[in-house]
């Protein structure tokens, strides 16, 4: 079922808890991939009624042009949600309504990595995702690992509002040469995408040069020499840090990551993994 307004899936919302059903929310921006719909194999495994978002959400983007060239494909999305119990897919106005003011910010964590080089990105995300929460009152929500900060940013926020939803991180998805799945990726030009891998090759040499010992200045040089010679136009940031609190370390340790943001062919593109 499709849903463009609050108020209708609220509606259900109350009658699935009537028949003590538990539920679970993927939030999306559309444009869905494999990565996306591995997120619902999970929340289908793991609950009653799953419901998936799909909201282009403007106060999350800092750069006009961006907002505007974000790839959208509904149809085909609902398609491929056939067999979910419900889709909401509200409209600007419905989220936003006139008069609304309010945000929600996450501290440190929301103004370091992404949020250095794009303010007031989480601050949307968080608004928006908090919303989310409280529309579908779901009792499990799915993220992808893929968007690591997010993910540690929605995990403060639960915590920290004492919200009672768990959330679940899933696995990113890859590509068989490595490339992170990604709506942006559509964009990629056929020379760039043969090229894109080159950042998760940059992030494991990164982390094989930490886990050997090595200085995490080192290890850096050697990751941004890799996405230079790829021919990234611009590199946003790479970096090692502890995982939850994604600040920088210089030491190996089991709750180390790195994360990476850089830019071909005019596409930025962001991944993480593991040390």
């Amino acid at each position: 079922m499709i849903f463009r307004t609050i108020s209708d899936l609220q509606a259900q919302v109350v009658a699935w808890k009537a028949e003590g059903a538990t539920i679970g929310l993927t939030p999306t921006m559309g444009a869905l991939h494999d990565g996306h719909l591995s997120l619902v194999k999970r929340a289908r495994e793991q609950c009653d009624r799953v419901i998936v978002s799909i909201f282009v959400n403007p106060t999350q983007f800092n750069n006009a042009a961006d907002l505007e060239t974000y790839p959208r494909s509904e149809d085909r999305d609902v398609a491929l949600l056939d067999g979910v119990d419900a889709v909401f897919v509200p409209f600007v106005a419905e989220m936003y309504p006139a008069g609304f003011v309010s945000n929600v910010h996450v501290g440190d964590l929301s103004e370091r990595l992404e949020g250095a080089h794009r303010p007031g990105h989480f601050d949307g995300m968080a608004t928006v995702v908090m919303k989310l929460f409280n529309i579908s009152k779901a009792d499990v929500a799915f993220f992808g690992e893929k968007d690591w900060q997010q993910l540690q940013i929605v995990r403060r926020m639960v915590k920290d509002f004492n919200h009672s939803i768990r959330i679940e991180g899933c696995v990113t998805l890859r590509e068989a040469d490595g490339l992170a799945m990604s709506s942006r990726n559509r964009r990629l030009g056929e020379n760039a995408r043969r090229r894109a891998p080159a950042l998760y090759s940059a992030m494991q040499k990164v982390a094989d040069v930490v886990r050997s010992g090595a200085e995490r200045d080192v290890a850096l040089d050697v990751g941004m020499q890799i996405l230079r010679d790829a021919g990234f136009e611009s590199i946003d940031y790479l970096d090692v840090c502890e995982a939850t609190t994604l600040t920088p370390r210089e030491k190996p340790g089991a709750s180390l990551r790195v994360l990476a943001a850089a830019w071909l062919d005019g596409v930025r593109l962001i991944d993480n993994l593991a040390v």
